[in-house]
């Protein structure tokens, strides 16, 4: 079992950055695949990125490739979301979600996942 903290949001100005963070206590994130997902106010929650426990592979939601870029920070123990030329429309709350995997797979299903953090704000202004 892993326990993940989600760190790093805030509120900026449309075109900043704010770069989050998924910690893991208690362990580390070796062989856990690792995603992000967000969830605004009335709609559903949705992914955003993921990456295999390598950190060979990466993948992202169409809506923020090219602005967001998820890694794997081994020192830290933890996984990075870098999130630049921010939009109002990215306005959520964050949470990141970890997967055992034998394989170093990538999910992109909520429901692949067995762990998560409470979520972090993230607000973007106009």
């Amino acid at each position: 079992q892993v326990q993940l903290v989600e760190s790093g949001g805030g509120l900026v100005q449309a075109g900043g950055s704010l770069r989050l963070s998924c910690a893991a206590s208690g362990r580390t994130f070796s062989r856990y695949a690792v995603g992000w997902f967000r969830q605004a106010p009335g709609k559903e929650r949705e992914f955003v990125a993921a990456i295999s426990w390598s950190g060979g592979s990466t993948t992202y939601a169409d809506s923020v490739k090219g602005r967001f870029t998820i890694s794997r920070d081994s020192a830290k123990n933890t996984v990075p979301l870098q999130m630049n030329s921010l939009k109002p429309e990215d306005t959520a709350v964050y949470y990141c979600a970890a997967k055992y995997s034998y394989y170093s797979s990538i999910y992109t299903s909520m429901k692949a996942y067995d762990y998560w953090g409470q979520g972090t704000q993230v607000t973007v202004s106009s």
